[in-house]
């Protein structure tokens, strides 16, 4: 897929389209800039989990990650389920998986 070719002669529908999608990038790079977002990501991709496994996971206090939680839910990319006390998380979509892919080969992968 082909960047957006940004010049003088957009119609305003145009620009002001993909301003739109800018603003939605920029809000999911921001939700994912913090390291425990990111590592709950990593963790959510093998499958949905409940707070507690990870807290064990990250080795962090139940209060951090729920926040964390809290915003990857604001922002859309986790979704929650209740059975009785415990609550699970799982990915919302398809888009962090791609993200952490992308992040991966960028950051990870051996040259």
């Amino acid at each position: 897929m082909a960047l957006p070719q940004l010049s003088p002669d957009l119609t305003k529908e145009d620009l002001d389209n993909i301003v739109d999608k800018a603003t939605t990038a920029s809000n999911f790079l921001k939700a994912i800039s913090h390291e425990g977002r990111l590592m709950i990501l990593c963790h959510l991709v093998t499958g949905e989990k409940s707070v507690t496994e990870l807290e064990e996971l990250l080795t962090a206090r139940q209060a951090a990650v729920s926040q964390q939680l809290s915003r990857l839910r604001l922002e859309g990319l986790v979704i929650p389920r209740r059975e009785g006390k415990t609550i699970y998380y799982r990915l919302a979509d398809d888009k962090p998986r791609k993200m952490l892919e992308c992040v991966y080969d960028l950051f990870c992968k051996d040259d």
